[in-house]
């Protein structure tokens, strides 16, 4: 076992009894046909199911649709990314040439699909039970803290929010659409239709004028909804005490 191999096994706490399982984890298509696709595509299911579990064991208080939208966070390339980032793993990667030249050792897809390989590896090496442990001890922390809340976008919050009043749900249209191709610029509107109040935003796609739009929409509703509780407030205290 190499030196790097070595360093890389004590920052992930795993110790393989295959090493090569560990080198193919780490081989990115460029370098050669021996690479890691494989392992990534096992990974990325056991990753799943492993933060599923911890999920239903660790948030019970959470129903199934907020445990998708943490889980979501969670296996994102992005977060993947930045776990690869804090074990180093990036200087542990073999790239082809062209890779390695345009800084594909620190690029967030290459990450993201190096952890997945290295969490098939520990599977095939150390069981599901080795590659739980290692996949609950980068994610124990935002599984306990994370609020789905914060994690939904604002047309899912809207949607939510007018659903729970048993109101209909909004309609999105583009009012306006401007700029060349590669550099548009959409004017969303976003109607509630019962009260038939409109907000617009501006966006450079439409699903982005949509967010933005639904923004505007949430904020009107949080004020109106502080409005009506200080006018009840304010009515109780003139309300005088039988």
């Amino acid at each position: 076992m190499s030196e790097s191999e070595d360093a890389l096994e004590r920052a992930l706490g795993y110790r393989f009894s295959d090493s090569d399982l560990l080198r193919q984890a780490l081989t990115h298509k460029s370098h050669g046909s021996h690479n890691n696709e494989r392992l990534e595509f096992l990974g990325d299911a056991v990753l799943g199911f492993v933060v599923a579990d911890l999920l239903y064991r660790r948030r019970p208080e959470l129903p199934e649709n907020d445990m998708t939208v943490v889980r979501a966070s969670l296996v994102r390339k992005d977060a993947l990314a930045s776990v690869a980032r804090r074990l180093g793993l990036g200087q542990f990667l073999r790239l082809g040439s062209g890779e390695h030249r345009s800084g594909g050792f620190d690029r967030s897809s290459i990450l993201a699909d190096a952890l997945e390989a290295v969490i098939g590896a520990v599977h095939l090496d150390g069981g599901i039970e080795k590659a739980a442990a290692l996949i609950e001890s980068w994610m124990a922390d935002p599984i306990e803290t994370l609020d789905p809340n914060d994690l939904k976008d604002a047309k899912t919050r809207l949607q939510e929010l007018l659903q729970g009043f048993g109101r209909p749900l909004p309609e999105y249209t583009v009012a306006n659409l401007s700029g060349k191709d590669h550099a548009r610029e959409f004017v969303v509107q976003c109607e509630l239709t019962d009260t038939q109040e409109v907000f617009r935003a501006n966006g450079t796609s439409r699903r982005a004028g949509e967010k933005a739009a639904a923004a505007l929409a949430l904020a009107s509703m949080s004020d109106q909804e502080g409005q009506a509780g200080q006018t009840v407030s304010d009515a109780a205290k003139r309300t005088p005490q039988t």
